[in-house]
């Protein structure tokens, strides 16, 4: 499906990301290499998600003489929903080093398909913070959803939610109901099937990169 059906979405398109895309999906990659070509494009998703930070300038010395430098003048929370959220925050860590990071821990009901919150801890400051959420896999929304609804019951005001791979149905939810969320994506893939997996896909993402398949 193409970007353009969705309003407030990004989707980067590279060709490391497609390399490394197909490795992820193929159900024969090891763990390390599903790891590592997790990471690559992780690294990708974090430089264009933060590319908008806004500046402030300061004096800097170099060896030869004063120049303006230059820092984030912006706090940032980057917030994963557990587990398998671990995986991209910590490109968005390489980054920003200084960035705090929350946690909201969710299992998927196998029955209903829909989120099960069960752990939550974010920091202070959420209210002025850019909050990035982030999951690998938006398939149906329903933690996305939550998450971000969660958030903003906290007072978070800028948020933008960080995917590796996305179904319609997920954006069109996250469309509905957060058209204030912008989200940036590897991918956009066919429907989701008759158990909520995104088609193609790659499976399930957290089990996948933790070796507990």
């Amino acid at each position: 499906m193409d970007s353009q059906s969705f309003e407030h979405l990004t989707l980067i398109e590279h060709p490391v990301i497609n390399r490394d895309l197909t490795i992820l999906r193929d159900v024969n990659t090891s763990t390390d290499d599903f790891r590592s070509a997790l990471k690559r494009i992780a690294i990708i998703l974090a430089y264009h998600a933060l590319k908008e930070l806004p500046l402030k300038e300061f004096e800097v010395e170099t060896p030869i003489e004063k120049t303006t430098g230059y820092d984030i003048d912006q706090d940032i929370i980057v917030v994963p929903i557990l587990r398998a959220g671990l995986g991209l925050s910590d490109a968005l860590l390489q980054f920003i080093p200084d960035a705090k990071v929350g946690h909201l821990g969710m299992y998927r009901d196998e029955s209903t398909h829909e989120p099960v919150d069960y752990y939550s801890n974010i920091p202070d400051g959420v209210e002025d913070a850019l909050v990035l959420v982030v999951d690998p896999m938006l398939a149906t929304g329903g933690s996305a959803d939550d998450a971000i609804s969660f958030l903003k019951k906290e007072g978070a005001q800028h948020l933008r939610f960080i995917s590796l791979i996305c179904a319609p149905e997920g954006l069109e939810r996250i469309g509905s109901k957060h058209p204030d969320v912008h989200t940036i994506t590897a991918a956009i893939d066919e429907k989701l099937n008759d158990d909520a997996f995104i088609v193609p896909g790659l499976g399930d993402a957290g089990d996948r990169y933790f070796g507990t398949t």
